[in-house]
């Protein structure tokens, strides 16, 4: 993949992350402030307004680089985990703090300001934000965020068994172009999310997902799919369950569903667009 990807390139004609210099043009070029996601979730959007379209969304606890900040409240930034950039309101960022210990390894939780569920929460937070534990006990972990129930959290290193049961939990998951967690997710998002709960790395977008993820199996054949290989479309992707079904989050049915491959392959086939790949993480 060109590591210039114009979604994850900060480059612009009037300013340039430092990095770029003797790579683009640009009038200026700056460092980047790192900051941190302090809201639940943020929308990191195609321009800076509430309007714009909806390219991802930055998670709790994880880091970005800001290059400029607007008069309006908005951040032009860089996600560190998979590189993408954007624009996102500024008053979902705070200074960086300790360095995350845990993730959230649930579909999404609360945050509570103290170790009660009695308490108002004070926040939700999706699956793989990332939080720092200061102190637990059976019941709750207190975290730079506020106190989270303690069976919701995993440490960063310790990985989940099977990325596509992981998937298999976004059951019934709304689809929402551009979203990142529970609440509504891409395709991409799915399979993203998923691998980063296991561990394995992988890209956002399914250009980029079908560019690098794995081996590539070809498309001669799609009757001996394995649990976890993907089948790519121009724009979408979709996990095999390794029994004749895939799971994805798709527009078709405004949802995350299971489906046979078969059927999935010939209806999508009937609007134009034909398997590209398939390829084994």
């Amino acid at each position: 993949m060109n590591d210039l990807h114009p979604r994850l390139t900060a480059a612009r004609p009037d300013l340039a992350d430092a990095r770029l210099r003797g790579k683009v043009e640009a009038a200026r070029f700056v460092a980047g402030t790192p900051k941190q996601v302090v809201a639940g979730a943020a929308p990191l959007r195609r321009d800076p307004r509430g309007d714009a379209a909806l390219d991802t969304e930055l998670l709790h606890g994880e880091t970005v680089l800001v290059f400029e900040e607007t008069a309006e409240g908005w951040a032009w930034v860089k996600l560190d985990s998979d590189g993408y950039v954007g624009w996102c309101p500024s008053e979902a960022l705070g200074d960086v703090g300790a360095a995350p210990t845990h993730r959230v390894r649930t579909l999404r939780t609360f945050v509570y300001p103290g170790p009660s569920i009695k308490l108002a929460p004070s926040m939700l937070v999706s699956m793989n934000a990332r939080v720092a534990v200061t102190a637990a006990d059976e019941h709750f972990a207190r975290t730079d965020a506020g106190f989270i129930y303690a069976r919701h959290l995993a440490p960063l290193d310790v990985a989940e068994p099977d990325w596509v049961g992981v998937a298999e939990g976004f059951l019934g998951t709304p689809y929402l172009w551009g979203g990142r967690t529970s609440i509504g997710l891409d395709c991409s998002a799915l399979v993203q999310m998923a691998m980063t709960a296991a561990g394995l790395p992988c890209p956002r977008d399914t250009d980029m997902q079908e560019a690098i993820v794995g081996t590539d199996l070809g498309v001669n054949d799609l009757t001996g799919l394995q649990r976890g290989d993907l089948l790519f479309w121009k724009g979408h992707v979709a996990i095999a369950r390794g029994d004749g079904t895939m799971i994805h989050a798709n527009g078709h049915h405004m949802d995350t569903v299971v489906e046979p491959i078969d059927g999935a392959v010939d209806r999508i086939a009937r609007a134009g667009l034909a398997v590209t790949s398939v390829r084994r993480p």
